[in-house]
């Protein structure tokens, strides 16, 4: 970005955020803060936050190293070995590190004790034995993707040996992208993630893409697209996911699984993972979605496609829930190791509004854990769809 968007920039913040802006003596990009809302947790009501008092760092790489720019006083340390940054806060204020540049072999590791913001303002950053950045912060990660930017992160084939925190134990390393909290992506400017380890993002508690979200393309030859432990909402942006692994996972979440926006599109391509254990073959499928909980879907566009050995589009250990937007599922692999299901929970799939359209090459198109060798035992249909269509290997119904 140009000298002179940077300098328009922090006009905007100043005017947002003035208390906070007179002790720093740094120019930032023109990212909009005027919409800056914060949450508590998942599913509560918004919780409007007003944020008088922020730190704003300008962190800027260059190849092996960074330069940084702004007024952290005594709150904040910054230490760059190379291209590799650790910011360590324990300021009450809220900090916020703006972040661009390039760099071929480094990484941003964060500590702090509040919830923290992270602009990402045109940054192509790879660490090639580790992640890209690590949150190591339990609290909220507000990853802002400013507009009209391109934003690269890409981690190692292999990782080394974490580092260790102030308690001597080794920190979490699971992901280009990982944080120990919850994260919030916001702003319509592009990310693109490369997971070659592990994942390509991961939380160890949940994700939100706000409904004014970016545009993220995702890559992982690793385990999974997107992990996440405490549950993932889709408001809004568009999310392009490609796993390549076997027995990878588009997005593999551990608890609720809600999408009432955006565009997403997840493709496998990867066949069934075989693991020995005791003498006994443990499968593994591939999946668009895993989800250990409820999934529910009321509005946007998701189209999942499978294509290898047994793979499935949404695999919910509890009840799959639609009631409107798009949902186009296509599996399309062999059935040598494992079944290929388009829809497969372990309790049931209801239906009740907007487009539902899954096919399969082999098995069944859904799949809900009865003993029916009907179709229609497959799932629950409420209300009557426009279309109906019923076979073993393909399900269209549409209420629109």
């Amino acid at each position: 970005m140009k000298h002179s968007s940077i300098a328009a920039f922090i006009l905007v913040l100043v005017c947002v955020f003035l208390p906070s802006c007179e002790k720093d003596d740094s120019s930032f990009s023109d990212y909009d803060f005027s919409k800056y809302t914060l949450r508590s947790q998942q599913g509560d009501d918004d919780e409007i936050v007003t944020l008088p008092d922020t730190i704003f760092l300008d962190l800027a790489w260059n190849v092996e190293q960074v330069t940084v720019t702004g007024d952290a006083g005594d709150s904040v340390s910054i230490t760059a070995v190379g291209g590799n940054l650790t910011v360590s806060s324990t300021t009450q204020r809220f900090l916020q590190l703006i972040v661009s540049g390039t760099c071929d072999d480094g990484s941003l590791l964060v500590y702090s004790d509040r919830p923290w913001g992270l602009v990402l303002n045109g940054l192509e950053l790879t660490n090639e034995d580790g992640p890209a950045i690590n949150n190591q912060c339990g609290r909220a990660l507000y990853v802002t993707v400013a507009d009209d930017t391109e934003n690269t992160l890409i981690d190692g084939y292999e990782y080394a040996d974490a580092p260790v925190n102030a308690l001597g134990a080794a920190i979490d390393q699971k992901g280009t992208l990982f944080s120990e909290g919850q994260i919030y992506f916001r702003g319509t400017g592009t990310l693109n993630v490369e997971g070659n380890y592990k994942n390509a993002i991961a939380s160890d508690d949940y994700i939100i893409i706000e409904e004014q979200g970016p545009t993220m393309n995702i890559n992982s030859s690793g385990t999974n697209g997107i992990k996440v432990n405490d549950g993932m909402t889709i408001l809004g942006g568009v999310l392009d996911i490609f796993v390549t692994s076997d027995g990878g996972r588009g997005i593999k979440n551990d608890a609720r699984m809600t999408i009432s926006g955006g565009e997403t599109t997840i493709t496998t391509t990867g066949d069934c993972s075989i693991e020995i254990l005791d003498g006994i073959a443990d499968t593994t499928s591939c999946a668009g979605i895993k989800c250990d909980s409820i999934f529910t879907m009321t509005a946007g566009l998701l189209n999942i496609t499978s294509t290898g050995d047994g793979g499935k589009g949404i695999n919910g250990s509890q009840d799959i829930v639609f009631s409107g937007g798009q949902l186009i599922v296509r599996t399309l692999g062999d059935n040598d190791v494992a079944k290929p299901k388009g829809v497969k929970s372990d309790t049931g799939i209801i239906v009740s509004g907007g487009m539902f359209d899954v096919k399969v090459s082999k098995s069944w198109a859904c799949d809900n854990g009865s003993d029916s060798d009907n179709i229609a035992g497959m799932l629950t249909i409420i209300g009557e769809p426009n279309i109906i269509e019923f076979e073993k290997k393909w399900v269209s119904l549409s209420y629109e």
